[in-house]
């Protein structure tokens, strides 16, 4: 039997969501799995992945193929380079404990790296809501400079009116006396 790590969709329409499963290749897509390994949300920024992360190396020692969108999923997770430190321990180019070492940093680099995205992307949402209230605020302004403006041009043609009305009183009592 031909395991594959592979993706099965859940979700609406136009929203979809992953479960990680290791299911025999002959399955369907959504169909009977042997096992769940995880979950994986595209929908938010960055992606949301959960992983069991040594059951998945376990499959992959075991000879189970992972899909290419699996293989990209799981190498970002870190269990395609843990396989691959324990394929130079079995071949005795380094000791478990340089393998742990290696990748423990690796992880922390990955973290870094990961959490540098995360408050790129919270700042970007900052500086655009500053930007959305500076706008705001511009036309706000506008608005009300041109409010202003129609009521001096109001104010000043009622005070012409009654310039007028009173020179035209004027000019009536000019005429009875």
């Amino acid at each position: 039997m031909a395991v594959k790590i592979r993706l099965a969709r859940h979700g609406k329409k136009g929203y979809a969501f992953y479960h990680i499963v290791a299911a025999d290749s002959r399955a369907p897509r959504d169909g009977k799995f042997i096992e769940k390994l995880g979950t994986y949300n595209p929908n938010t920024n960055p992606a949301t992945i959960d992983l069991k992360f040594d059951r998945a190396l376990n499959w992959l020692l075991k000879g189970a193929q992972p899909t290419d969108t699996c293989r990209a999923i799981l190498s970002y997770k870190g269990v395609m380079y843990m396989k691959h430190l324990l394929g130079g321990v079995a071949k005795g180019a380094f000791t478990e404990a340089e393998a742990e070492a290696r990748f423990n940093k690796w992880m922390e680099e990955k973290q870094s790296k990961i959490d540098a995205k995360a408050n790129k992307l919270s700042s970007d949402a900052n500086a655009a809501k500053k930007a959305q209230l500076a706008a705001e605020t511009k036309i706000k302004e506008e608005r009300a400079a041109a409010i202003a403006e129609k009521k001096v041009a109001e104010a000043a043609a009622a005070a012409e009116a009654t310039a007028e009305e009173a020179t035209e009183e004027a000019t009536e009592e000019a005429t009875e006396a």
